[in-house]
């Protein structure tokens, strides 16, 4: 069987490249909760029948998730919640990590300071952003909703084989050297983890009771924020307790598109992913794709060119609102009928003839997505990361959760962009205070006010191309939930000029015709896209859970 190397953050993993893993599914009319953790789907579902909303669910399963699955489930990271409730407007509650007020704008730029660094931490907002969205939409009691994270992690849980494999892949890593990462999560006696052992995180159970008795607020003030400036100050990190005391999440407005009759949501800057995604569909409007077919070579030509001049319009113009001004271009039809029209159906642009104004230099991702509906229709679409996989493998000693390395996600280099996807823009460059751009694209489509699509993935740069991909499959192609998550996923991000296709052992014939349009086409995994679908005629709820990596679809 052929494999497929696959690199999640700073792990890598072997997939078999010759077919798509198939998808689990529940169908329901009442809740449903979708996540990569079948543990922390399990928690989200004991919320929901104790009467808690989706908001209520969503908070459980992200705390949850700290703890069953710590290469990108967190307290220490930040991300996005998308929450559709009946009657009211979508928000989107953003809580994305932020520059400490010591940051230099070339902190990376002499290459002296690496991903695993612990400069490479930004000021974590997870913990702030879960407890606003509790507080404007929660129904149960804050200490409900965390004391089940407590509980996993004090009385600890028995591993199944995916996280018992990733731990023992990034503990055997040459680039693990905390010595308290390897202590929390090593295996006593040094010996590799397998399925059914259990594990127990002690130290981590110690700041989620904290965090359940005494607020958010005491993550950001109390003991949990003296442990982890003891470890900035004794590494040479750069978060203070007044980082952390000014740290702030928002409430926001979220980008909204309609496509071919549905509304389609997706969060703001400092993610790209609202815009990106609704700038795509406009230019694809445009354009007969069910027509085309699927899996036709015009529409995966036409997908691939419109995600490459989405992403140098990215690249160009994306970062912090705080910061920079947002053209509107990016939800101006006008400008989308353009970019179809530069657009030759039947050869591929080359990357260098786009955005010429960004000047090119020569040289010689892990986050988690999940999908959760409550009995009333209540939905939420959350992303949250901690970067790369396990962040910086970085354990703050006596509070036992993993630091983020979200600064990476900042331009590196001034003015030094290149053909090989490193972009240095001024618009996303490091600045005190600032939030670094993100991909994260938790969307919910709507169809006459309610919700029919509820879905986001994990994937760095790949990930709003992911969720293009699902999004498209659904309503162009009219898939079934299940079949669209499963579905070969297609990525271009402008540099490096190579496209990559998930199905180029399956569609060897449409490969063949990208080539010959001048694409250069590479077999790489994609994502990992829990997801919901719901019947607008029946209100039946499809839960899918994306079996890339692990996961779990649950019912109420």
């Amino acid at each position: 069987m052929r494999f497929l190397i696959v690199t999640f953050g700073l792990c890598v993993l072997a997939v078999p490249a010759s077919a798509q893993p198939k998808a689990e599914t529940v169908e329901s009319k009442g809740g449903v909760v979708v996540c990569v953790s079948p543990l922390a789907a399990d928690v989200g579902v004991d919320i929901l029948k104790r009467g808690g909303n989706a908001v209520d669910a969503a908070v459980a399963v992200a705390f949850a998730q700290a703890v069953t699955w710590p290469a990108a489930g967190n307290i220490g990271g930040g991300g996005f919640m998308m929450i559709a409730a009946p009657g009211k407007e979508v928000r989107c509650i953003e809580y994305r990590e932020t520059a400490p007020a010591s940051a230099k704008v070339d902190l990376f730029a002499d290459g002296t300071v690496g991903v695993l660094d612990h400069k490479a931490a930004g000021v974590p907002g997870t913990v702030r952003g879960l407890a606003l969205a509790h507080g404007k939409y929660g129904k149960l009691p804050w200490g409900d909703v965390v004391m089940p994270a407590v509980k996993l992690a004090e009385d600890g849980f028995v591993m199944n084989a995916a996280l018992a494999g990733d731990l023992n892949g990034v503990l055997a890593s040459s680039k693990t050297t905390n010595a308290e990462f390897k202590r929390v999560y090593g295996k006593p006696g040094g010996k590799e983890w397998a399925e059914g052992d259990k594990l127990v995180l002690k130290d981590l159970g110690k700041t989620l009771r904290v965090i359940a008795e005494k607020g958010a607020d005491a993550f950001y003030t109390g003991e949990p924020a003296e442990l982890l400036a003891k470890e900035m100050k004794a590494n040479g990190g750069l978060i203070t307790k007044d980082d952390l005391a000014a740290y702030k999440a928002n409430d926001r407005t979220p980008i909204r598109t309609t496509y071919r009759g549905f509304d389609v949501y997706g969060p703001p800057p400092p993610s790209s992913g609202g815009l990106c995604i609704s700038q795509m569909l406009n230019v694809l409007e445009n354009y007969d794709l069910k027509k085309l077919g699927r899996w036709s070579p015009e529409t995966t030509h036409l997908m691939i060119e419109t995600m490459r001049r989405t992403y140098a319009d990215r690249a160009r113009s994306l970062g912090d609102p705080g910061f920079t001004t947002i053209p509107t271009t990016f939800q101006d039809r006008e400008y989308a009928k353009k970019l179809s029209q530069s657009i030759d159906p039947k050869k591929a642009t080359p990357s260098a003839q786009i955005a010429t104004d960004i000047v090119l230099n020569k040289e010689s991702d892990s986050t988690t997505h999940f999908s959760i509906i409550d009995k009333d229709g209540m939905a939420v679409s959350n992303t949250y990361t901690l970067e790369n996989s396990y962040g910086n493998r970085v354990v703050v000693p006596g509070a036992g959760y993993i630091l983020n390395n979200e600064m990476t996600d900042f331009n590196p280099k001034p003015g030094i962009t290149n053909t090989k996807g490193q972009i240095g823009t001024k618009p996303n460059q490091i600045q005190p205070g600032k939030r670094m751009l993100s991909s994260q694209t938790p969307v919910i489509v709507m169809k006459d006010g309610k919700p029919v699509l509820i879905t986001g993935s994990p994937g760095g740069r790949t990930i709003i191309n992911t969720v293009l991909c699902v999004v498209v499959n659904v309503i162009d192609f009219e898939m079934p939930v299940a079949e669209a998550v499963s579905a070969p996923r297609t990525h271009h991000q402008w540099f490096p000029d190579v496209a990559r296709f998930e199905g180029a052992s399956q569609h060897p014939k449409l490969v063949a015709e990208l080539k010959k349009m001048g694409h250069t086409v590479v077999e790489q995994f994609q994502g990992d896209a829990h997801t919901i679908g719901i019947n607008p005629k029946t209100g039946v709820r499809v839960g899918v859970a994306d079996k890339r990596i692990d996961g779990k679809a649950a019912k109420e």
